[in-house]
């Protein structure tokens, strides 16, 4: 595994422009620190425990984000470091969130995440869901999150054309947000989709952010 090369192949793919946010559940600090030392500043958790272990060892200045689904009465333990949260599914959680980052003095940048896969395991907001979240006088009067944009998974398929709707549909999402409820806010501008086996589609589709595991740190057993 030669993470260098992996890195500055992946980067050929993707325009400056979008932030690559390396995968690294699973992955031993020796093969994270490997992967900074070749310039990866911005890596992503699903655990909260490990990513955890992995702050407290490995160099202040990398960007943590956590990728997977998070429940309510762990987020104290990230709310002092983690630079984003791309899985908010409720309002639950995004008041939550808001609470922890007010004791840490902190605003935490988070993403809606939507479920526009086939696949009824995967989690996530339907448009719908999201209005009425983004409409609630509680949201309205958070003072410790902002919400940074729309995040999603394609279903897991080898058909292009339907992994294509799916990034298309939060495309749309995304633009039917911005005008209705943030016109004027610059930090909503994250379109988070695209992983290993499809960041190619779904930067063709308007992503800024890709989460990239497998073709960085190798292949494994589940699809990243």
């Amino acid at each position: 595994m030669d993470i260098k090369k992996n890195l500055d192949e992946i980067k050929i793919n993707i325009p400056q422009r979008i932030k690559l946010v390396a995968v690294s559940k699973t992955k031993t600090t020796e093969v994270i620190l490997e992967a900074y030392r070749c310039g990866q500043k911005v890596f992503g958790e699903n655990k909260v425990q490990e990513l955890i272990n992995k702050h407290d060892q490995l160099p202040d200045d990398i960007e943590w984000h956590f990728i997977g689904h998070l429940q309510s009465n762990k987020v104290k333990y990230i709310a002092p470091f983690v630079q984003m949260i791309h899985a908010i599914d409720s309002l639950k959680i995004l008041k939550t969130v808001n609470k922890e980052a007010g004791k840490n003095d902190r605003v935490i940048p988070c993403l809606l995440q939507f479920h526009i896969a086939l696949e009824s395991t995967k989690f996530g907001l339907s448009e719908e869901e999201a209005r009425i979240i983004l409409s609630s006088e509680e949201f309205k009067n958070m003072k410790n999150v902002t919400i940074a944009g729309v995040m999603g998974m394609a279903t897991f398929t080898e058909n292009t054309d339907q992994i294509r709707l799916e990034f298309r549909k939060l495309k749309d999402i995304f633009c039917r947000l911005k005008m209705d409820f943030f016109p004027d806010d610059r930090e909503f501008k994250e379109i988070s989709m695209g992983m290993s086996d499809d960041y190619t589609v779904a930067i063709e589709e308007g992503s800024t952010m890709v989460r990239i595991g497998s073709n960085l740190f190798g292949k494994r057993n589940e699809h990243d």
